[in-house]
Order: structure tokens, then sequence, then C-alpha cells
């Protein structure tokens, strides 16, 4: 399979999940917006929501970073500067979920 055909199947697939997910975030942020510390780290300590939230942040970067990276190869000319700029953001799209996990995962 040709690697720009993975690529639009990968962000049509993180796209239609990434409705839900943001649905779900959006209906529960709006429930523990005005409350206090306490109700917002019980929130984060429910396995359930941990693992949604943690699944969301992941999906979120990655349908991002595929996005971002459209943009890399329709407007970057020079070759160098395109492959710098991609695996910065594939390296920050690993890294920033990955600290968001391990942060909510010691509350």
């Amino acid at each position: 399979m040709i690697s720009a055909t993975k690529k639009w199947i990968f962000l049509k697939i993180s796209g239609a999940t990434l409705i839900p997910l943001m649905l779900w975030f959006i209906i529960n942020f709006i429930s523990i917006y005005d409350q206090n510390y306490i109700t917002v780290v019980s929130f984060f300590k429910n396995p359930l929501y941990k693992f949604l939230f943690s699944l969301f942040v992941v999906n979120a970067y990655f349908f991002s970073a595929l996005s971002i990276s459209e943009v890399f190869e329709d407007y970057i000319k020079t070759d160098k500067i395109k492959n710098v700029a991609n695996r910065l953001l594939y390296i920050s799209a690993v890294v920033i979920p990955l600290i968001t996990i391990i942060l909510i995962s010691i509350l």
C-alpha cells in the first residue's frame, strides 16, 4: 500500500474515533468546570475516565500530527527542512501525550 494511502486511512480512522471522545470530554469538562480541586482529582482517579482521557489525548495528538505533516508536505519546498519539521512534530506528538498520561496516572 502506498504511504499516502496509509496516511489518509489513518487520518480518517483517527478523525472518526476522535469525534465520540471529544463529545465525551466536552460533556465531562462542562460538568467539572466550576468544581473544586478535589472533585477534579476524583474525576481523574476513576480508571475508566483516566483511560478514556488518555485515549483522547493520544488520538488528538496523532490526528494533529498527521494533519500538520500534510501541511508541511504541501508548503515546505526544501526536503531537509521538511524532514526536520516532520521529525520534531512526531517527537512532540509522542512526548507530550506520554508526559500527560504519566502525570494523570500519578493522581
